[in-house]
């Protein structure tokens, strides 16, 4: 396993300054996201430290050999026995930590009763919110785990595949990751056929394992017509209403109450992730329900049959998901006159206003992009994102390709 590892420095070195504090560290994101590599590359990165084998205990809820714990005292009596002989510090490490029932209780009395440094990862964005963070009272600290950036994406192919990056290389690559994302899974695989069969296996684990089995879904036909909904509507605005209409018209009726669970759920699996629409002129995110993307993109392809159909779309997911990597907080933007511009991004109190489009076919294709953007009435940053390699920067707005833009370190 050791052998198809990259590190991944970024999450890496956010923990850094965590090391061998009561905080218990968590990584959580979309399931076969790479959090279970990444304990490793913190493992590897304990023992450059001098940290000795030994003290290293690390579980796995979803291996055969800890699969069966489901309770808080056989989570207990396994890891009070390994601890009773180990000297000096010992580092915990907890897998999938959401499988064992109750665990919030536990991995605080491990914090407490044992000198410990505690690492444990989830798939869902709620594992912090509830009993544990007001057992820890801020003791904790969550990184968002996403699937591979296009610059890891890279890093894999040459470490790992050895494949030498040039400009071709480098272009042809992207259309592998545009097609079929940045799953850490689907690595491995040579052909598409594998790869959109590996994407459709994680779907079904993060429908099952991740909705089904933890919110007690009985209707799983709706739920699974939904999902397919939701992964063919990506950077549209959600409505149940409208969800609610076209399940009608296939002679399937339910609750838009339903429908809005169904759709918290797949938030909290990390499958799709909510981008809010901002009111420009007031500065100020809008009642009226937002976008929705998907955590990667590759899904689309492997799930939806008309899938060249959405090409623009998916390539605002792409450019959606690395703003989150890059730590900015994201809005859809709302002009007074109600044009929209794509995204609204904020980060330590400044702005960058973003269009996407994939080909500018014409000057008035161009003017059409960039006029909410003149639009906006403040001076911050506007940037142009397109597949174009030819430089379309006009009246102040910045324009990128999209290779650029994801190889690059920010805005």
């Amino acid at each position: 396993m050791a052998s198809k590892l990259i590190k991944r420095e970024t999450y890496i070195n956010q923990l850094k300054d965590y090391v061998n504090t009561d905080f218990v560290k968590a990584y959580i994101g979309i399931r076969r996201s790479g959090k279970t590599s990444l304990m490793y590359n913190f493992i590897d990165e304990l023992k450059s430290m001098g940290v000795e084998d030994e003290n290293i205990i690390f579980i796995s809820l979803e291996s055969r050999e800890y699969a069966h714990i489901d309770s808080t005292q056989q989570l207990d009596d396994i890891i009070y026995d390994k601890v009773k002989n180990i000297e000096g510090k010992v580092y915990l490490f907890f897998d999938e930590i959401q499988q064992v029932n109750g665990w919030e209780k536990s991995i605080n009395s491990y914090r407490v009763s044992i000198d410990s440094d505690i690492y444990i990862t989830g798939s869902n964005s709620k594992l912090l919110s509830g009993e544990l963070a007001t057992l820890l009272t801020g003791r904790y600290l969550t990184i968002n785990v996403y699937p591979f950036s296009f610059k890891e994406f890279l890093q894999y192919k040459n470490e790992i595949e050895d494949v030498e990056l040039t400009d071709d290389s480098i272009r042809k690559l992207y259309d592998e990751y545009f097609n079929f994302g940045g799953m850490p899974g689907i690595m491995t695989l040579g052909s598409n056929e594998f790869k959109e069969n590996a994407l459709k296996d994680i779907y079904n684990s993060i429908l099952f394992e991740d909705v089904v089995s933890r919110f007690k879904i009985n209707n799983i036909d709706l739920l699974q017509r939904f999902a397919r909904y939701m992964t063919s509507s990506t950077g549209e605005i959600f409505s149940s209403k409208s969800i609610k209409n076209y399940l009608k018209s296939n002679n399937i009726y339910t609750s838009q109450d339903t429908l809005l669970k169904y759709n918290e759920y797949m938030k909290q699996s990390f499958f799709i992730s909510k981008c809010k629409c901002f009111e420009l002129k007031g500065r100020r995110e809008m009642k009226i329900l937002g976008k929705y993307y998907l955590m990667d993109h590759g899904f689309h392809h492997a799930l939806i049959e008309d899938n060249i159909l959405k090409v623009t779309k998916i390539l605002e997911n792409i450019v959606y998901v690395e703003l989150l990597r890059r730590g900015y907080k994201i809005n859809v933007g709302r002009n007074a006159d109600n044009s929209e511009v794509d995204f609204v991004c904020e980060k330590s109190g400044k702005y960058k206003y973003i269009q996407v489009s994939y080909r500018l076919t014409s000057e008035k294709t161009l003017n059409r992009e960039i006029t909410p953007l003149l639009k906006i009435p403040d001076k911050y940053e506007s940037i142009l994102i397109t597949a174009e390699n030819h430089d379309f920067s006009k009246d102040g707005v910045k324009h990128l390709n999209i290779i650029d833009f994801l190889c690059g370190d920010d805005l």
